[in-house]
């Protein structure tokens, strides 16, 4: 059976993938869900944190798999799982951008993020004094992230959610052909996202063609508000 590799975007961690994880398990698949520096259990300081420390944690976990792996990037985890293809090419089978960012090379997050006027994170970030990591107001976490999600999803997260160091958000891909641009994406778009509005999930798919796009009709978080539907996607890959 196959290994699918699942990463978390901003302020959240491995643990938002809790309801898809047994899903992939119960049909025979290997799944790993980590944390990236800073997020979840990990405790990696702010100033340590950058898109080359995640990528290279997540190069660790490919590292230790038997065979190639599907993984899957949510929201900035997108840029993740890209700048992770161009460093491992061969450990990856496919890329999946769940509602995420798809770069090409030389872009960077924030230039998508700034523009996109329907979203409703930027508006509502806080930043710290010394602009090094940002949160953002917890009135606006639900209509942002989690519209369609249980009240129980909702606090649950909102109890787990960590400051997001500022400096990945800002750091453009480095990507070429040969390595990132020879393994097969997909993307599934979330057509009632605040974070990241469908429009513009639509430039950056139009930008970067993959070889099929999925649409759901949930907010930003499927993985609490349709798990089934979700991994019922990725176990058709």
């Amino acid at each position: 059976m196959g290994i699918y590799v699942l990463i978390h975007g901003a302020w959240h961690g491995g643990w938002c993938w809790d309801k898809v994880v047994p899903l992939l398990e119960k049909e025979g698949h290997k799944v790993e869900a980590p944390d990236l520096p800073g997020h979840g259990s990990d405790k990696t300081p702010i100033p340590e944190i950058s898109l080359q420390a995640y990528a290279e944690r997540v190069c660790q976990i490919l590292d230790a798999q038997s065979e190639p792996v599907i993984l899957v990037g949510h929201s900035m985890g997108g840029v993740v799982i890209t700048q992770t293809a161009e460093y491992r090419p061969e450990k990856i089978k496919k890329l999946v951008y769940l509602t995420a960012f798809l770069l090409q090379n030389g872009e960077f997050l924030l230039q998508y993020g700034e523009p996109d006027k329907e979203a409703l994170v930027l508006p509502n970030l806080i930043m710290a004094e010394d602009r090094s990591y940002a949160t953002v107001r917890e009135d606006a976490l639900k209509e942002a992230f989690y519209g369609d999600c249980s009240n129980e999803d909702v606090m649950r997260a909102k109890s787990l959610l960590v400051p997001q160091s500022a400096a990945p958000l800002a750091t453009p891909v480095s990507t070429t052909a040969d390595n990132f641009g020879r393994i097969p994406r997909v993307y599934i778009s979330c057509l009632r996202d605040r974070a990241i509005s469908p429009l513009i999930q639509e430039k950056m798919y139009s930008n970067l063609p993959c070889e099929k796009v999925i649409k759901m009709d949930t907010s930003h978080s499927p993985f609490f508000s349709a798990p089934e539907e979700l991994a019922g996607h990725l176990l058709s890959l």
